[in-house]
């Protein structure tokens, strides 16, 4: 589910995508390329933003809709009537993820537009670290920019690290941006 993405008119030049969310960290890196790289970005090759929206785990949502089940069988009302929602549930949580992702995509067009730097837009669904690098072949990506969330050793073990896999895994050069304390 690509967005804005042409790929005309950048034949021959670096592509220079920085992959977002909405922490602090990713707003660094952006801001670090548009103060650092603006040799690599020129006013007519834009730069591609890239956000992922993950894949709603929708286990959360399914046993929450068997509570309201409960409670609303409880409350004398059908089970069948508070099933029908969980399609509602998962639709609105869905929605959601979009309104946000779209959110942050705008803001980071509106900062490169307002320091005159063309940047076009990329969401695929999926895990981050995967469609990120997913992003980088189906783009033909030249330069890959991460922030650096600086998990510590023991949260990088259990919950993985979308730099660190980037880094390894996808096939360009991928520069991560580390915010100073």
């Amino acid at each position: 589910m690509a967005e804005e993405v042409g790929g005309g008119g950048c034949k021959g030049k670096d592509k220079v995508m920085i992959a977002i969310d909405e922490s602090e960290c990713s707003h660094y890196a952006l801001e670090w390329v548009l103060d650092n790289l603006k040799e690599s970005i020129t006013t007519t090759s834009p730069i591609f933003i890239f956000t992922a929206e993950p894949i709603a785990d929708l286990s959360y949502i399914y046993a929450a809709s068997l509570g309201s089940a409960r409670m609303s069988l409880s409350l004398s009302l059908s089970l069948s009537l508070s099933l029908s929602t969980t399609p509602e549930l998962i639709r609105s949580v869905q929605e959601h993820q979009k309104t946000v992702s779209s959110a942050l995509l705008t803001k980071a067009k509106d900062i490169c537009a307002s320091r005159g730097v063309i940047a076009e837009t990329i969401t695929e669904v999926g895990d981050p670290k995967e469609a990120i690098c997913d992003a980088v072949v189906k783009y033909n990506i030249n330069l890959l920019v991460l922030g650096n969330h600086g998990k510590g050793a023991i949260q990088r073990a259990f919950l993985g690290s979308v730099s660190n896999y980037c880094v390894h895994n996808a096939k360009c050069p991928v520069l991560v941006v580390k915010k100073p304390h």
